[in-house]
């Protein structure tokens, strides 16, 4: 296979954390065409930084474990983190203090505020306690969670909330479940894939799941599967361009990031630089660059789109 003319092109490294870089995730663009990116870490250190060029902005203190999760909410205003520290925390990515933090009995894996956060306040979680819960904001953090429901038979790894009744989540039990929050039983759904789920991405309507050797995605709100590839190595973690013509993937058996063409599934690129597996993977939200954390605890910034961008001339 021929490498694309994007190949000639050195990621931007990210450098800072001490351990595996476990998630990280991207917020929408404001009116400038700036965006930022959050990182989490096994260093229990989650970072914020500038999207475009990498630039670290802050670092959110106040965490005991490793964190395993980190996202924004829909004005990138807050951010939440999920931890083996036993809590979730809410902070002011302004400032970096901590808005609220929630315990709980165990290990949390995965964390989400509700789509419309300016319209309504609340966040989930969702761990090794295999239960799901949802907070609402404008409590004290030592106040119950709004609801609580047992939602899975091994630990819940990943959890997306996708519209403000809708949740889906995944996790070791190799089950991706959608909830209704309106309805008495909750579980509107559960399909059984080929292997653990380490991570989910929603993005314009679609979710896409990488699970044993195949990457799939799924409508977000009908169920509706879209595409399963098959893959000839096990992927732990899969991002859909915005353009919907391609996706990239990592793994925990090699240090590589692929990127497949998403109608043929053919290997466009192998982007080589990590020197460990890579954990975490996401296309920026113009779909100008595409973001990969791994093993060996830095961050690679890959440009995924020819012409000027960013550090790039």
């Amino acid at each position: 296979m021929d490498q694309s003319p994007l190949s000639r092109y050195l990621p931007l490294t990210c450098t800072g954390h001490s351990r595996p870089v476990t998630h990280l995730s991207f917020s929408g663009i404001y009116e400038n065409g700036s965006y930022l990116m959050i990182s989490a870490c096994k260093d229990g250190a989650p970072m914020l930084r500038d999207g475009v060029t990498g630039d670290w902005i802050g670092t959110f203190t106040g965490h005991k474990g490793a964190v395993w999760s980190a996202s924004f909410s829909a004005d990138a205003q807050l951010a939440i983190t999920a931890s083996a520290d036993f809590t979730s925390k809410v902070w002011d990515t302004n400032s970096g203090s901590i808005v609220a933090s929630y315990a709980h009995n165990h290990i949390v894996r995965t964390a989400a505020f509700v789509p419309a956060y300016s319209q309504a306040q609340f966040c989930m979680t969702a761990g090794n306690e295999k239960k799901i819960r949802i907070w609402d904001l404008n409590r004290q953090e030592s106040a119950p969670a709004v609801m609580e429901w047992i939602g899975a038979e091994g630990t819940i790894k990943a959890a997306l909330w996708v519209e403000q009744s809708v949740i889906i989540t995944a996790g070791d039990d190799k089950c991706m479940k959608w909830w209704d929050l309106r309805t008495a039983d909750k579980l509107v759904d559960s399909i059984t894939l080929d292997g653990p789920i380490n991570q989910m991405e929603e993005r314009k309507g679609s979710v896409a799941v990488a699970a044993g050797s195949a990457v799939y995605v799924f409508d977000a709100l009908d169920r509706t599967p879209v595409k399963k590839q098959a893959l000839d190595y096990n992927a732990s973690t899969v991002s859909i361009h915005p353009s919907r013509k391609k996706f990239a993937t990592g793994s925990t058996n090699d240090t590589w990031v692929r990127i497949h063409d998403f109608s043929t599934g053919a290997v466009l690129d192998t982007l080589k630089a990590h020197h460990g597996p890579v954990h975490t993977i996401s296309y920026s939200p113009d779909g100008q660059l595409c973001a990969s954390g791994g093993e060996d605890g830095t961050i690679r910034l890959w440009k995924s789109e020819t012409g000027p961008y960013g550090l790039w001339k």
